[in-house]
C-alpha cells in the first residue's frame, strides 16, 4: 500500500495504463482500491470500451465507474 501511495498524482496516461495491469483476483486487502483510485487520476479513462463479462472485475468497475461518470462517449 505504501507503495502506490508513492506514486505522484494525478499519473500520467502511460503510467495508469501500466497500473492497470496490476489488479489481482481479489481485492487484496483494500489495495484494489487504492490502485482504482491512482488509476482515475490519470488524465483519461484508460478503459474505454466494455472489458467484457469474463474481465477482471477491477477492469469492470473501472469501465463501468467511466461510464456513469459519463468521460467518454
Amino acid at each position: 500500500m505504501q507503495q502506490l501511495e508513492a506514486i505522484s498524482k494525478p499519473v500520467t496516461g502511460e503510467e495508469a495504463r501500466a497500473l492497470v495491469s496490476c489488479f489481482g483476483p481479489d481485492d487484496c486487502y483494500g489495495v484494489a482500491w487504492t490502485l482504482l483510485h491512482l488509476i482515475e487520476t490519470g488524465p483519461t479513462p484508460v478503459l474505454t470500451t466494455d472489458p467484457g463479462p469474463d474481465a477482471n472485475e477491477w477492469h469492470q468497475r473501472l469501465y463501468n465507474r467511466a461510464v456513469n461518470g459519463e468521460l467518454f462517449l
